[in-house]
């Protein structure tokens, strides 16, 4: 088997069909379509099953049942135990993906024999109006050299969709999505990053990213950065646990004031009528615990509005949550 998909699958009846339609499209044979059934409200999987059935391709399609509802990082885990695959893929069945990228993905990777290989994300919406392309950072191909894996931990996106894995590499350096319902994106493309020998890149946008009202990106929660805390503590831990993290401290600590520290007071920002002062202080001092010499890091004291930001955040936290708003899109630090 050349490739394996895996699609968490909740909630998601009004879109199931058409993410089927576009894996059944698929110029490449030699696949596996996971759904792991999520145990979702609506008949999502009946759905998906009605509409394969019969279908010259439908043995290709296996539909996996844990036994409860486990969130979208942890289904992912357990598609990613049972799939046989070369190479493993992540779709989510709200997104459609275009009919050539699983073999453009796959072609491009073995012919370079890369650990990942990389296309570009569309953002569509329900009316089928279409938004802004989103890329992975780009290095040059083929090995990962300290200069480029240094790079990409400094400006990777969680794009981990447009993305095709070795499985070998994955299971190697076991690396799997977190239990906690947040930020499991992050703290998975974070491990790739940390592990990948080497990388290609197809540049085309090949996988449709739906942003719709009510998805799991776009639901407030004003308690989820304490998630996102816990994630970031675990990716530190799993960069010391595998000897990454002294060679590329410089890198991670940096990340993590970038994706830790600031992205969860942004998640707690965006996600709150009236940001709270306590939780800017728990943030702080769990910035504290993971990073304490932050203000050496070389990275840091270069940027002079990371450092006035957090210097706002600390003593005016009113203006910087105004100021957040501005950097974090700018930067793209929430994802």
């Amino acid at each position: 088997m050349k490739i394996s998909v895996i699609l968490p699958v909740y909630g998601v009846a009004d879109y199931i069909e058409k993410c089927a339609d576009s894996l059944l499209a698929q110029t490449m044979d030699d696949v596996e379509f996971l759904f792991v059934d999520d145990h979702g409200p609506d008949e999502s999987i009946a759905l998906l099953q009605r509409k394969i059935a019969g279908h010259a391709r439908e043995r290709q399609f296996r539909v996996l049942r844990p036994h409860h509802n486990l969130g979208a990082g942890m289904a992912r885990n357990f598609g990613i135990e049972q799939a046989t695959g070369e190479y493993i893929a992540f779709i989510d069945p709200d997104d459609t993906v275009e009919p050539d990228m699983l073999e453009s993905l796959y072609e491009k990777a073995v012919a370079t024999d890369a650990d990942i290989c990389c296309c570009q994300m569309q953002k569509c919406y329900p009316d089928g109006s279409k938004g802004e392309i989103l890329s992975n950072p780009r290095v040059e191909e083929g090995i990962m050299t300290h200069e480029n894996r240094a790079y990409v931990l400094t400006h990777y996106v969680s794009l981990f969709a447009s993305m095709l894995y070795r499985r070998e590499m994955i299971m190697a350096g076991d690396i799997r999505f977190p239990s906690d319902r947040a930020a499991d994106d992050s703290y998975f493309v974070s491990c790739v990053w940390m592990k990948a020998s080497s990388v290609a890149y197809v540049d085309r946008p090949l996988y449709n990213y739906l942003i719709r009202p009510g998805s799991v990106t776009t639901t407030k929660n004003s308690d989820k950065y304490r998630l996102r805390l816990a994630v970031f503590a675990k990716l530190m831990a799993y960069a010391k646990e595998h000897d990454v993290y002294d060679e590329y401290k410089a890198e991670l600590d940096l990340m993590y004031l970038k994706k830790g520290y600031l992205s969860s007071v942004a998640n707690h920002v965006r996600n709150s009528d009236k940001p709270s002062h306590k939780a800017f202080e728990e943030i702080y001092d769990e910035l504290l615990r993971q990073v304490p010499d932050y203000k050496k890091n070389a990275y840091y004291r270069a940027n002079k509005v990371m450092r006035f930001l957090v210097w706002l955040l600390r003593h005016c936290p009113r203006i910087a949550t105004a100021a957040l708003r501005i950097y974090i899109k700018k930067n793209n630090i929430v994802s």
